[in-house]
């Protein structure tokens, strides 16, 4: 059964060196109180692992770990929105590990399910090609990715009951088969209800892969955040 902790708490579960999971994309569906908890904590030399960059511009979400350099390795999709990574891969203080969107999904899956390799033809001819092995199949190219599994993985959920089933509202993103992936599960939700108040058939993660919920930001509070941030920033 999953166990309710504080957020401070939730965070000494991560130590240097960690890999760690961040679910969300772009600012949909991330764990903002935890990635702040993380950064407060100057936890250092950590392994991102994450579908993107954070939100546009830098300096928000995973934005924050990336200007306190607290990150060593980036396992992504891509980095586009976040300049300060960017210089940070370019400079080489950051290591990128990159593949294909789906690619990354379909690792992250396989982890979780105890695979030994995705093996997809996205990516030949590409510069991916240097972070996969090439394999022949059929007398057919093939690359060769290694599933991904976390330390911790730290999710976003809209709602907790006390055994740790997870409901997730509109966008559940990355966070469902992270939950898979990890040693260590935190899931950060909106609210935690009682038992059988999330109905079976709203169940987006099972309680027997997560060990410990946090509270987060309610939605309005987490609405207030983002509208405050586009209007400050001009950006959606």
């Amino acid at each position: 059964m999953a166990v309710r902790i504080t957020i401070k708490e939730a965070a000494k579960k991560i130590v240097n060196k960690s890999s760690v999971m961040i679910g969300g994309f772009l600012g949909a569906a991330v764990p903002l109180k935890m990635i702040d908890e993380i950064a407060a904590a100057g936890i250092k030399d950590l392994t991102v692992i994450s579908i993107g960059a954070g939100y546009r511009g830098g300096g928000v979400d995973i934005g924050k770990l990336v200007l306190n350099k607290q990150i060593i390795k980036y396992v992504t999709s891509h980095v586009g929105t976040d300049p300060n990574l960017i210089k940070q891969i370019v400079n080489g203080e950051v290591e990128l590990e990159l593949s294909p969107m789906g690619t990354f999904v379909e690792r992250v899956r396989a982890g979780g399910a105890g695979l030994g390799a995705v093996v997809t033809p996205v990516g030949m001819g590409t510069e991916v090609e240097a972070m996969a092995e090439k394999i022949i199949v059929d007398g057919k190219p093939y690359l060769l990715f290694k599933p991904i599994r976390a330390d911790v993985a730290v999710i976003k959920a809209y709602r907790s009951d006390p055994l740790g089933n997870l409901q997730y509202q509109g966008m559940s993103n990355t966070n469902p088969i992270m939950a898979t992936a990890a040693d260590i599960v935190v899931a950060e939700v909106d609210e935690i209800v009682g038992v059988g108040e999330i109905a079976c058939e709203q169940v987006g993660t099972p309680g027997i892969f997560v060990d410990y919920i946090v509270q987060g930001h309610s939605f309005e509070e987490r609405k207030n955040i983002y509208e405050e941030l586009w209007i400050a920033t001009n950006k959606l």
